[in-house]
């Protein structure tokens, strides 16, 4: 069997997809399983396994699609999952020439145009993102699968450098950016809670910083009197290599969260505009501290009200949640 992956992006909504890649390997070990991604998500599928071709829509263009399309007709799929549910990932998922083409029921679409472009629309009722993706499956017979994470190991300079500055006290990674500006707590308190890991958990605390953010981690190194210091720069390997020997990530609601928890690495998170039932981790026992509910300006980028709801979040809140997190670990 041949099939096709249609998952465009972004870096979160990638990792939440890979237990559904990982479900399909198991159930049909011998199937040829493509993605088709966009250019500047596709480094983090060089670490699947799973995935024997990607497929890279290189930029926002007709162009680009008409290339993409191109090398997808000649690979004949028998079926196509639009992981997506927008109009660009359904027309492409139809465009690939699949026999069958799935996706969400369009009480379930991001976009309901998309819809049409399904052969079979399937009712997913859940509410995570994850057990989304999963029930989908389900067209293709395969039923409440575990989730897991095929993701290689690799060597990383950044992981054995932080390993090496820790020099054996347990590694706790903060990430204070995030895309969209409303999801960023603010750094001074990011540092304030650099310092708390280090005085009372006794914790080497490090700063991840990706592109662009580099100035961000240095204000919240700035303010943790000494305690963080600034992480080596990452690729996305690195990034999951470094989470893979993390003791706690503390973070917004943005990729690097969502690898932290792929990786296995206890986390507390920070959301705000975005909801945590649906993107949020699926680990009972990390900790969430969440404004979904009283957030005004929900799935905006940019806060539109005087009162920001990430603003209300002190240092002592998230402090809490970390000793809740970590209770009994040492």
């Amino acid at each position: 069997m041949n099939v096709l992956v249609v998952r465009l992006g972004a870096l979160g909504d990638i990792i939440h997809t890979l237990p559904a890649v990982a479900a399909l390997r198991a159930a049909y070990p011998s199937a040829r399983i493509d993605w088709l991604v966009e250019a500047r998500h596709r480094e983090i599928l060089d670490l699947v396994p799973a995935v024997d071709r990607i497929v890279v829509v290189r930029e926002a263009t007709m162009a680009a699609w008409l290339e993409a399309t191109r090398q997808l007709r000649g690979a004949r799929y028998d079926v196509a999952l639009d992981f997506q549910g927008l109009m660009k990932s359904a027309v492409l998922a139809r465009a690939s020439g699949a026999k069958r083409v799935l996706g969400f029921s369009i009480w379930h679409l991001r976009e309901k145009g998309a819809r049409p472009f399904y052969s079979e629309g399937v009712d997913v009722r859940s509410t995570h993102v994850i057990h989304k993706n999963l029930r989908l499956l389900e067209a293709l017979g395969i039923e409440r699968p575990a989730i897991e994470f095929p993701l290689l190991r690799v060597d990383s300079h950044a992981r054995d450098t932080l390993v090496t500055q820790a020099a054996g006290a347990p590694i706790a990674l903060i990430n204070p950016g995030a895309a969209w500006p409303n999801k960023r707590w603010p750094a001074q308190r990011f540092g304030e809670l650099a310092a708390f890991l280090r005085e009372v958990r006794g914790m080497a605390p490090f700063v991840l910083w990706g592109p662009d953010e580099e100035a961000l981690a240095r204000e919240v190194a700035a303010a943790s009197s000494g305690a963080a210091r600034i992480a080596p720069p990452t690729r996305l390997a690195d990034v999951v290599e470094v989470c893979r020997v993390a003791a706690l990530v503390v973070s917004g609601d943005t990729g690097p969260l969502h690898i932290a928890a792929a990786a296995g690495a206890p986390t507390v998170s920070i959301f705000g505009p975005t909801d945590p039932a649906r993107n949020g981790s699926w680990v009972e026992e990390d900790v969430v501290i969440s404004r979904f509910e009283s957030c005004r300006c929900h799935y905006d980028r940019r806060c539109h009200h005087a009162a920001w709801c990430l603003d209300s979040i002190g240092v002592p809140e998230v402090a809490a949640a970390v000793q809740q997190r970590l209770a009994g670990q040492w």
